[in-house]
């Protein structure tokens, strides 16, 4: 088990290599690997995402210890989706934007199921609750795709197709999780 100070170290690192990658993003439109990625917005949009479990916690009343666990799976779609923009993985990898879906949508997933683990629900409870909530952001994100750079691209022929496909790999990376977190909460209680 891992020392609240290593959670620290671990949580910040991963939040600031996510600063420091948006910030070469921004500081580096020109590049290839940017160029129709939407990169403003989510040099705007990811850090506010790596807020909202310590604004979280704060507004709770900081009662419990800091949900380092729920705050770093959070984090880690926003860093890995970043990454792969930065090393230009998703127009190198003919794969990478599918498993980005399934992948990332997972671990949010069992953030959400972590950081609502405390409130002692059932596990089918548990389990639906962060379905719901992978599937609500699965959309949400897809819309947003749509509003920030897929209308106004070439990629708009292939684009129903291509959400369809996300919205269901964004859907079983949430059953995956939530089935993994409520089982295992299940063997807890």
């Amino acid at each position: 088990m891992m020392s609240r100070p290593t959670w620290l170290v671990l949580d910040l690192a991963l939040k600031a290599t996510l600063v420091a990658l948006l910030l070469f993003a921004v500081l580096n439109p020109d590049l290839p690997q940017f160029q129709g990625k939407a990169i403003v917005g989510r040099a705007l949009t990811y850090p506010l995402a790596a807020l909202i479990v310590p604004a979280g916690w704060w507004l709770a009343g900081r009662s419990r210890r800091y949900p380092f666990a729920p705050d770093i799976l959070i984090v880690l779609p926003f860093l890995i989706d970043t990454a792969g923009n930065t090393l230009d993985l998703y127009d190198t990898i003919e794969w990478w934007d599918d498993a980005n879906h399934f992948v990332n949508w997972a671990i949010l997933s069992a953030g959400f199921a972590v950081a609502i683990l405390p409130l002692k629900l059932p596990r089918w409870n548990l389990a639906a609750l962060a379905i719901g909530f992978g599937a609500t952001t699965a959309i949400l994100w897809e819309l947003m795709e749509y509003v920030t750079f897929i209308r106004n691209s070439p990629e708009i022929t292939t684009a129903y197709t291509d959400t369809l496909g996300d919205l269901a790999l964004g859907l079983c990376g949430s059953v995956f999780a939530a089935v993994l977190v409520s089982y295992g909460a299940g063997r807890k209680h």
